[in-house]
């Protein structure tokens, strides 16, 4: 098979769902991405067993600076899970089907719940940075142009050739989120909006964020919006959040700039709370608990 399709096979995910079920007693339930800086989600996992992409047959390899390069397994408040602390993205060079492909391994391994994090550029005016977005929609750029990590044959052993996208997002997920948001006091800063990705690895035109905006989008990323495609192809129930790590630049006369650095310096400082409520959502996430 060619290399369009490399990666995301029911074979080689089969290969390494098996290789890490040998090597862990762990049978996660619920699957966390964590994204640029925000890694700390995963040092919250009980009894971790940590795993390195280098050394799981068929992974990509991390090469994003803020991204440590490893699958945890543990318990997060009873809830046996797996996280991602790091992920892999188009600018990286990867074919998209190999990007996407440890969401079809978590999914073998009886994974029913996603939770993905990313950091995005805030198009939304009334965005602050450090707001948390709670991704309702998406809108897939690439997808325009035939790049979605479905394309080519599809396995009938992971779900149907054309699946639905209107209910990408769990809509109860969404509801939980905003309740827990609202315990903790956290209502101040989140938010609930579109999510539109682009290829990367440069940043938007001040053009390109206010054609954006100007389609609905209020914010701006390189990730994420692939593996929930996969993962609801698969009928997993997905959540995500955006942190808002930067205002996208959207004036001529403006002399800001986005750059990676302040994405994570905005990752540390809003991490902590950001762990809170995704820890106490992953409390209350019922056990088969996919009405589909």
């Amino acid at each position: 098979m060619s290399e369009f399709v490399s990666g995301g096979r029911y074979e080689e995910c089969r290969v390494t769902t098996d290789w890490l079920l040998s090597k862990t007693q762990v049978r996660p339930t619920v699957g966390i991405v964590c994204g640029s800086g925000l890694g700390g989600l995963a040092k919250m996992i009980k009894d971790p067993q940590v795993f390195k992409y280098s050394d799981i047959p068929n992974f990509p390899k991390s090469t994003v600076h803020g991204h440590a390069g490893q699958l945890v397994f543990g318990t997060l408040k009873g809830k046996p899970c797996v996280c991602m602390q790091g992920r892999f993205h188009l600018y990286e060079g990867y074919p998209i089907q190999k990007i996407t492909l440890p969401m079809r391994v978590f999914k073998l391994m009886g994974v029913e719940t996603m939770i993905m994090t990313n950091a995005a550029g805030g198009l939304n005016q009334d965005y602050k940075v450090g707001d948390i977005m709670i991704i309702k929609d998406h809108i897939n750029m690439p997808g325009f142009a035939g790049i979605n990590p479905l394309a080519g044959p599809n396995d009938d052993k992971f779900g149907v050739r054309f699946p639905c996208m209107s209910d990408a997002y769990d809509r109860k997920l969404r509801q939980l989120a905003h309740d827990v948001a609202t315990e903790l006091g956290y209502s101040e800063f989140l938010q609930e909006g579109v999510y539109c990705v682009l290829g990367g690895p440069s940043f938007e035109t001040i053009a390109e964020c206010r054609m954006l905006n100007r389609l609905g989008a209020d914010a701006v990323g390189m990730s994420t919006v692939h593996e929930v495609i996969v993962a609801r192809h698969a009928k997993m129930r997905c959540f995500a959040l955006s942190l808002i790590s930067n205002r996208a630049v959207m004036d001529y006369d403006s002399q800001e700039k986005a750059n990676h650095e302040e994405v994570l310096e905005t990752g540390r400082l809003r991490a902590e709370q950001l762990e809170k409520l995704v820890s106490t959502m992953v409390a209350r996430l019922e056990h088969n608990n996919n009405s589909y």
